[in-house]
């Protein structure tokens, strides 16, 4: 099984990969070339920092958006967004303007406003993943979470609370994105990955 872990300059790439290969992934590679994506079994797309930007390198990439599109929606092949990476599936992101997502889950991405001045932005810490309906690979538990902007829309399989509820992971299909950081969760996230490894949707 291989797996692309895509590289655009806007992820934390290495401890990601560090958190799939003890997850057990042993064919890894950090690419940023569309056609290892259009070729790989398992897709992960990464994202820090502000949703614009990362939407802009994504697509700066030529024939990357493309390959994943394909791969992923088209094809069929398990999807993983880690944060950003997540936010990025939706229709666009207002932080600093509107910019463009991949418009795979209906949605749009804005900032946190917690009904409480005791909730903080950005929402940082250990939290509580609370699943919506039964998923195979989100599960109930407690993960690691750092962002100010957050996903509102379809498909939400899972939410968090920080004075009020905050989508955790949505997914449809063979896409699913997660707003926590997997490899920052420990026996949570390492859980989460080795089942996106052995997923058969």
């Amino acid at each position: 099984m291989t797996l692309a872990l895509i590289d655009y300059g806007a992820g934390n790439l290495h401890s990601v990969a560090n958190a799939l290969r003890a997850a057990g992934c042993d064919d890894l590679t950090i690419t940023a070339d569309p056609d290892v994506v259009a070729r790989a079994d398992r897709i992960v797309l990464p994202g820090v920092g502000a949703f614009g930007a990362c939407s802009a390198a994504l697509r700066g990439i030529d024939g990357m958006v493309e390959a994943m599109d394909r791969r992923a929606r088209t094809e069929g092949t398990p999807f993983l967004g880690v944060c950003v990476g997540m936010q990025l599936m939706a229709d666009a992101g207002e932080e600093m303007g509107t910019h463009p997502g991949l418009g795979w889950i209906p949605g749009r991405v804005r900032r946190l406003e917690p009904a409480t001045m005791e909730a903080k932005v950005p929402h940082m810490g250990w939290n509580d993943v609370v699943p919506l309906a039964e998923h195979p690979l989100v599960q109930p538990g407690e993960a690691y979470f750092l962002h100010s902007f957050a996903f509102e829309g379809d498909d939400v399989i899972a939410t968090t609370d920080h004075a009020g509820p905050v989508t955790a992971a949505i997914g449809r299909d063979t896409l699913l994105g997660v707003q926590f950081h997997p490899e920052k969760s420990q026996s949570y996230g390492l859980s989460l990955l080795t089942r996106f490894l052995a997923w058969r949707p």
